[in-house]
C-alpha cells in the first residue's frame, strides 16, 4: 500500500502564528513511500514542507528523488532545510520542469539559490545530488511510473504529475488555473484535456484549492484554482478521493473549517492539513 505523507499544504507563503496550527504553515510538499518501504523514496515539491521529511527518514539520509511542479519560490524554500538530504550519505536526485528556454535545470535553480540571494549553490549541497530536467510524457523514478503533463499557471512552465506503483495512482496538480484555458461549464475553469489525463481514475487526486467558487472570478488571474472546481474534476475523472491543498496563506484554521464543512457531506473529499497520511 503507497502511503502518501502530506508534509506542507499552503500555497504562496509560509502562514506562521496561533491561527494556522491545525493545518498548518508550510508550504508545498508531499512525500510518497512505496509499499514494502520503510521511508520515503520519492518527494513532490520542496516548499518548507520538506523539511518535515527528515523525521519520516528515520534518523538516516533521503536517497530518492524530488519533482519540482514548477519554479516558484513556494516550491523551492525548503530545499537547502531538508536535513536528511543535505549529508553526505545523501542521494539525490531532482527534476524540474523542461525550461522552454533551454536553461539547465542546475541554472534555473541557481537564479534563486546562490549568493548574494543566498549562501550557497544547489551543487554545494552535502551528498550526491544531480539536476535534470523532465519533459511531459512518461518516465519512471524510483519505481513509480510517472505522466508528466503541462498544466496552465502563471509565470513559468507548470506540470502535473500522475504518479503510479502498477496498482495504485496518484495525481498532483499544486497549482492550476484552469480559467486560463477558458471559462468551463461552471465559471470556474475549463476541464481540459491535461487535467482530465492526468486525473482520469486516478485513487487520489491532491489539487490546487486556494479559491473557493465566490472568488475565483475577481482571483483567478493570479494563477490558482477554485476548491469546487478540484471537487468537480475529481468527479468527472472518476477520482476515488480528492485532497484539498495550496491553501491561502492568510486562511485561518477556522476559516478552513468553513471551506471543509462545504463539503462534509462528500466523504470523498479532504481538506488536506499536515497530519495527513492516506494510504492508496
Amino acid at each position: 500500500m503507497v502511503r502518501v505523507h502530506f508534509l506542507g499544504v499552503r500555497g504562496s507563503t509560509p502562514a506562521p502564528g496561533i491561527d494556522f496550527v491545525r493545518y498548518g504553515g508550510n508550504t508545498s510538499s508531499v512525500a510518497i513511500t512505496r509499499d514494502g518501504d520503510e521511508v520515503p523514496t520519492l518527494v513532490l515539491d520542496a516548499g518548507t514542507g520538506i523539511r518535515r521529511c527528515s523525521a519520516l527518514c528515520a534518523g538516516g539520509p533521503f536517497r530518492g528523488t524530488v519533482l519540482l511542479g514548477h519554479l516558484h519560490w513556494d516550491h523551492l524554500h525548503g530545499l537547502p532545510f531538508f536535513t536528511a538530504a543535505n549529508r553526505a550519505d545523501a542521494r539525490v536526485s531532482l527534476y524540474v520542469p523542461e525550461q522552454l528556454d533551454g536553461s539547465s535545470a542546475l541554472d534555473v535553480l541557481a537564479r534563486g539559490m546562490s549568493p548574494p540571494h543566498f549562501p550557497i549553490r544547489p551543487d554545494q549541497l552535502l551528498g550526491e545530488w544531480s539536476f535534470d530536467s523532465v519533459s511531459p510524457g512518461e518516465a519512471t523514478f524510483e519505481g513509480f511510473t510517472v505522466t508528466s503533463r503541462e498544466i496552465p499557471h502563471k509565470g513559468g512552465r507548470t506540470f502535473g504529475y500522475r504518479v503510479s506503483d502498477g496498482r495504485s495512482t496518484l495525481t498532483y496538480m499544486s497549482d492550476h488555473c484552469p480559467s486560463d484555458v477558458g471559462p468551463g461549464p461552471d465559471g470556474l475553469g475549463e476541464y481540459h484535456e491535461a487535467a482530465m489525463e492526468l486525473a482520469r481514475d486516478a485513487d487520489l487526486l491532491i489539487h490546487d484549492s486556494q479559491l473557493v467558487a465566490e472568488e475565483n472570478a475577481a482571483e483567478a488571474h493570479y494563477g490558482h484554482s477554485a476548491a469546487e472546481y478540484a471537487v468537480e474534476l475529481a468527479r468527472r475523472a472518476n477520482v476515488g478521493r480528492v485532497a484539498l491543498f495550496h491553501h491561502r496563506p492568510n486562511r485561518t484554521d477556522d476559516e478552513m473549517d468553513v471551506i471543509a464543512k462545504r463539503f462534509e457531506d462528500d466523504d470523498h473529499v479532504v481538506a488536506a492539513d499536515e497530519s495527513l497520511v492516506i494510504e492508496i
